[in-house]
């Protein structure tokens, strides 16, 4: 193993391994390009738990939802300035409490292009999904209580 791979156990007993990257970015939001901290966490015995329940490559979509939400947190939508990287747009439409029609609006918005603005979009479908998890958030459903971290309030 190289210095960015580490193995670990989980609570069940199972054996895993930690892969840190950190890759150049491209991804057209910024000009001046950037870089991001990728983690990979293997876990086979959790892989062979599920994917043998799964028939409709939901292990696939849900790594693919993992992979766009986390590329939300390092593009346009957080701030520039280094006092502000922390914090989203939806960060301040939930200080004016409208964080949950926001995200009703665009589930609306991205759903009913999806088919007509670049064909049947994929990113389209990724966003309805993020912003129907925001809605779960923003909406009591889930809480950020003991995590360590505070929203923008």
């Amino acid at each position: 193993m190289d210095n960015n791979t580490y193995t670990f156990t989980m609570l069940d007993g199972g054996d895993g391994t930690l892969r840190i990257e950190k890759t150049p970015v491209d991804d057209g939001m910024r000009p001046w390009g950037h870089s991001d901290l990728e983690f990979s966490i293997n876990n086979p015995k959790m892989n062979e738990q599920t994917n043998h329940l799964w028939k409709y490559n939901e292990d696939k979509i849900l790594k693919d939802i993992q992979d766009y939400v986390t590329s939300t947190y390092g593009s346009h939508y957080c701030g520039h300035n280094q006092e502000y990287k922390g914090i989203q747009t939806i960060d301040l439409m939930a200080a004016k409490d409208l964080a949950t029609g926001f995200c009703q609006a665009n589930i609306l918005k991205y759903g009913s292009r999806y088919g007509d603005k670049d064909g049947r979009n994929k990113r389209d479908l990724l966003k309805v999904i993020h912003y129907a998890m925001l809605l779960l958030h923003f909406d009591g459903h889930y809480s950020r209580q003991n995590n360590g971290l505070t929203e923008f309030r």
